[in-house]
């Protein structure tokens, strides 16, 4: 890929990512302060604006790489914090923080995909080309979020809904990992393991996704 085409290209796919990493992020914010958290808040993390949660090296760097590389596309915001213990239900209210994460990627990915419905409705107009190149991108790197984040391994989100759907003795076994999570994360990636067992998956949500508009 040249220099030319690449610039074009990360220009065009910018958008999309930067929003559905900073997006996901929010989400857990808004939901932590509805029940009862109000660190997100105090630290000005619940908030829509990617300027609050871009991290450098996670939101622009490593996807750029990733990116240029061909691989899977990777990357991450700065986590919004969150004081689990100052939820009224912790271990209840833990399972809605950390699902809302996921769900406001799969929100955007439907959003994305009727953005792509658009783009297949007006043929020949500048924007067509962009758009659909921006849309196909937003669909995919939300449902890869989605994905990621739904494997039960802590601090992953997936990993927090177990913790907290667990009896208790169990939770606490689940949440030791949490420490070793990400390494455990980046060793599946790079062994290709990860895209094996979630690969799949992403195909059909894929698609499911983008039969809901007829594509």
């Amino acid at each position: 890929m040249d220099a030319g085409n690449f610039i074009q290209m990360a220009a065009v796919y910018a958008l999309p990512i930067i929003f559905a990493i900073t997006f996901h992020e929010a989400a857990h914010g808004y939901v932590a302060r509805h029940f009862g958290d109000m660190t997100a808040y105090m630290q000005g993390r619940v908030s829509l604006n990617p300027l609050h949660h871009i991290d450098p090296m996670g939101t622009i760097v490593i996807p750029l790489i990733s990116l240029a590389l061909g691989g899977f596309l990777f990357g991450w915001a700065k986590p919004v914090p969150i004081n689990f213990g100052a939820l009224r239900h912790p271990k209840q209210d833990m399972l809605w923080v950390a699902i809302a994460g996921p769900a406001s990627n799969l929100l955007m990915a439907v959003f994305w995909a009727f953005m792509l419905k658009v783009a297949t409705l007006m043929p020949g107009s500048y924007f067509t080309a962009p758009l659909s190149v921006m849309a196909n991108m937003g669909v995919k790197i939300n449902v890869v979020l989605m994905m990621l984040n739904l494997l039960p391994i802590p601090p992953l989100d997936g990993g927090r809904v177990m913790v907290s759907l667990l009896p208790a003795k169990q939770a606490y076994q689940l949440a030791k990992i949490e420490p070793y999570g990400i390494i455990v994360l980046v060793v599946l990636l790079f062994s290709g393991i990860l895209g094996a067992i979630i690969g799949p998956l992403m195909n059909l949500a894929i698609n499911l996704i983008l039969q809901l508009f007829g594509l």
